[in-house]
């Protein structure tokens, strides 16, 4: 998976937000914290969600199935909006 060229990433301060571009289907902004930004950095090259998971787990101490879900229910909500190929 990886996160489309149609979606620019923007960071201010503490707070992340995925912007679509006038190509993408999905017209709107998405905010989220440094853990979504730390995801959506990690999805800007060809990757799978577990090794999403595991680049998370070795940066950030929280358990495992913590990780798990956070990271699963960003990559669904993601995929939603069409902001990841493959």
């Amino acid at each position: 998976m990886k996160l489309k060229k149609d979606f620019i990433v923007h960071e201010a301060g503490k707070e992340t937000m995925l912007v679509a571009t006038g190509k993408a289907k999905f017209s709107g902004l998405v905010k989220g914290n440094k853990m979504l930004g730390e995801i959506l950095s990690l999805i800007k090259e060809d990757t799978t969600e577990a090794e999403v998971v595991r680049n998370m787990r070795e940066k950030y101490d929280a358990p495992a199935g913590k990780i798990e879900a956070d990271v699963h229910k960003v990559v669904t909500e993601l995929r939603k909006i069409g902001a990841i190929e493959g």
